[in-house]
Formats: structure tokens, sequence, C-alpha cells
């Protein structure tokens, strides 16, 4: 058991229990956020967390949750401590409970800082400008909407998509070109079930990623309040690794509606006034609160980019945590049932998917010249295709022209060739040539988004004429 602070306050008014919290009477000099010991009267200690205060009443969370509290013979002995983790470089290659506690059997943590879950907020001042290119060997991101160094990037998909699948693919194969091992992986599995856990656990150590891979674990039947402190204790960790140990630090949340279906149990037990379809009316300032500790500092060599991914529910983009998700991320990609269900994967829907920093690390030096032409002419081309496949429902494909039947072959062939790749890794210059191949389908005049001084000096065609 953690040692108590000299300025801990013990008290036995607990008032009553609703759901995962446990309401205080008459406590004083208490603040908002502090740990706080909690003695059943068996003898067994909990953790809680000072969620709430007032002039006569402190609502406490409990992380392990609130079964077997008696509220006349429960003690509660607030620390006058905040939440801390221990972090060490050791971490990785570690498996971790949502609260930072091993969960792999082996030995606690060695600390070398014992740090706020909190946090501290990156003075845009000191922000530095993402720019150096993340390869993830998927063909969708790297050559249609590029994952930068210092980014934000979600994932959105539906239930029943390939989703864990993907986040395993990208853990495993991110890498920083030119940094060598200079890089980790954070893995924030929050609210996931024993099936999801044990396929990320053996996909980790088949593959031998786990060596660089720091995994947090909230199961679906953990504590929910753990789950609300399991991103932050994850983002503490990158935070040391990135600016203390000058480490490239790839953060995947997943699944974040898991962690907003936390943040409205735990609003609704506090009996607070319901926002959009019962989420928290702070929802948005509590997600900025985890999407903003992201990015790149000046002056240390080390970044933190993360990839959360949440599930829609019935597949609606709307829906309020993707919405504010979308306003506060810097892009977007998008999983599709229909390419699901035609046996693309990942089934990647390029369309609606989005990067807004994707020019800042993309170009010469970083991945190609040609790489903004190509994937403006592949996106023009593929909506193109799609457009043509609707109005072949309607009027039937032999009212086409012989361009239109062009379009609808190059929309099948992206599909089944650059998007399609199952567990396969390709780098750039792979995903460039596949690109390539696939629109010298199109006449030569059709490729107007592409410089002819590129198209000369890539296009299969001159290649090998050369």
């Amino acid at each position: 058991m953690k040692a108590i602070s000299l300025v801990s306050k013990e008290c036995r008014t607990v008032s009553y229990v609703s759901g995962p919290l446990i309401f205080v009477e008459n406590v004083k000099g208490v603040t908002f956020g502090e740990i706080v010991e909690i003695i059943l009267p068996n003898g067994d200690h909990r953790t809680g967390q000072v969620l709430d205060i007032s002039e006569r009443m402190a609502v406490i969370q409990v992380y392990e949750g609130t079964s077997w509290v008696d509220s006349s013979k429960t003690r509660v002995i607030f620390t006058g401590e905040p939440a801390r983790i221990n972090v060490s470089r050791d971490m990785l290659g570690r498996v971790f409970n949502g609260v930072g506690k091993p969960r792999d059997g082996g030995p606690e943590v060695i600390p070398e800082a014992r740090l706020d879950i909190v946090g501290s907020a990156i003075n845009p001042y000191a922000r530095d400008k993402p720019s150096d290119f993340i390869q993830t060997g998927i063909s969708a991101i790297d050559g249609l909407n590029t994952l930068v160094r210092g980014q934000k990037l979600p994932i959105f998909t539906g239930s029943g998509l390939p989703a864990n699948k993907l986040a395993a693919q990208i853990a495993r194969q991110a890498k920083v070109l030119g940094e060598g091992e200079n890089f980790a992986v954070i893995f924030v599995a929050m609210g996931i079930t024993h099936k999801e856990a044990s396929f990320f656990m053996q996909d980790f150590e088949r593959t031998g990623a786990l060596e660089r891979v720091v995994f947090f674990m909230n199961l679906a039947d953990d504590p929910t309040i753990e789950r609300i402190a399991t991103p932050r204790c994850a983002l503490t960790t990158a935070e040391f690794l990135a600016f203390k140990h000058d480490l490239h630090v790839l953060v995947i949340l997943t699944d974040m509606i898991n962690y907003c279906e936390a943040l409205r149990e735990v609003s609704t037990a506090r009996e607070e006034v319901p926002g959009r379809r019962g989420y928290p009316g702070y929802m948005y300032t509590d997600l900025a609160s985890i999407y903003e500790r992201a990015g790149r500092i000046k002056g240390k060599k080390g970044s933190i980019t993360q990839i959360p991914i949440l599930t829609m529910p019935d597949d609606d983009i709307t829906h309020p945590v993707p919405d504010l998700t979308g306003y506060i991320t810097e892009g977007q990609i998008v999983l599709s049932r229909d390419l699901y269900r035609r046996g693309v994967d990942p089934p990647i829907d390029s369309l609606p998917c989005l990067s807004r920093l994707m020019n800042l690390g993309i170009g010469p030096g970083k991945t190609r010249e040609d790489h903004r032409n190509v994937a403006d002419q592949l996106y023009a081309s593929y909506a193109y295709g799609r457009d043509l496949r609707r109005l072949v429902a309607i009027v039937g494909e032999e009212a086409l022209t012989e361009l239109d039947r062009t379009y609808l072959k190059f929309a099948d062939e992206f599909e089944k060739r650059f998007i399609t790749q199952g567990d396969e890794n390709r780098s750039i210059e792979d995903t460039f040539a596949i690109a390539w191949d696939i629109l010298s389908l199109l006449p030569m005049e059709e490729l107007k988004r592409i410089k002819v001084e590129y198209i000369k000096k890539y296009h299969p065609i001159y290649k090998g004429a050369s």
C-alpha cells in the first residue's frame, strides 16, 4: 500500500454511494483531483479520486468500484496528492492495467519519475510545426492521407469492422524514416473484451512488436472509472519518453467511444444535466484535454503522434463523439462497411478521409516530389469512377463511353490493388509504384493533375522506354 502523506485527513462521514461514486460530508481543505485511500470494513484498501467538491460535500470516484462499501463503517483518507504514475524507460515491452499497475506478471516499475497524470499543457508558443513523414506501411494512409509526426489523426470505424486489426498493423509497422530504432508505441486499449485483448497480445508477441510497445489495457469488466484515467496515464508515459528520452512516440487510443461512455456513466451518477444524447456538456473540453497532448516542442527531439480509434454508433459520423473528435483533431481515416463486405482489406474509404497536415510531411526529401500530384489524381479519378458506378445502376453500362468504362476499371483496380493489401507492409516507394501502375490504365491526357515533368519521369511507359 502507498504511504499516506503527513497532510492526509481521515473522514468517516460517507453520506451515500451512487454507482462508481461515494459522497462524503463535512470535509475541509480537500482539493479537486486529489487521491483518496478508501478502507473497507474488512480491511481491504481501494483508491479513489476527488471528482467534485462543495462547501459540505466531496464526490469521490473509486477506481476499483464501490461494491462492499458500507457508508457507516468505511474510512476515507484524503492524501493531499494528485493522481500520479510511476514512469520509466523500462516500461517498454510491458503490459499494464489502466492506471499503470503491471498486468503481465512482471515486477513493479522502478520509477525514474512519478508524474501527475493530468500532465502539463504545451505552451502554444513552444509548439513546433509537425513536418516529418511517418510511414505506417499502409498505402491508403501513406499515399493519400499521410500521417505526420506530431499529428493527431483519428480512425472512424463501425461495429464489426476490422479497426483492431488495422490498429495492430499500424503499431507494428509504423516508423520514422531515417530515425532507426528511436521510436516507441504506446498502445491504449479501453473497454476491450478478453478476446480482443488476446488478439492484441498474440499479434504483438508473434511479430516482436511488443519490445517497443507500452501496452495499457483496460478490459470491459474492469472498473469504469479506471477507463477515464487510462488515456491520461498513457499520455503521461508518452510525454516522459518523448521529452525526457527523446523518443518519437506513437499513441494509439482504442476505443474512444468506450471512454466517452464511461464519461457519460460518471456524469449520470453525479446527476449532471445531460447534453447531446446524454453525454456531459463538457465532453468537448474533456476530449480536447486528451487530444491536445500530441505534438512537438521546440528544442526537443522527441514527439507525440496520436491515432485515436472510435466506433461510430450505427455508422453515424454525426454522432457526438466522432463529431467533436473531428473538430479537435487534424483529419480522419474512415472505414467503410460496403468495402468490407466486398473483401477490401483494410476497408479504408478514401473519399471521406482527410489529413489536414499532409502537405507538411510530403515532398522532396520527405517522401517524393510527385506525392501531392499523384494523390490528387488518384482521388479525382477514383471519385469519378465511383460516380459512374451509381450511373450504371440507373442507365446500364451500355450507355457509357469507352473512357467511362476505363474509369470504372480504374476504380475497381484502385480498390483491389492500392487499398487492399492485407498484412503486407509497403514502403512508400512500393505505394508510389502501385499508384503509377494503376494510373497508367488511364489515357495520358486524363492525368491532368500531374505535372508533365513527373509523368515523363515516373509513368511506366517512359520508365520502360528508358
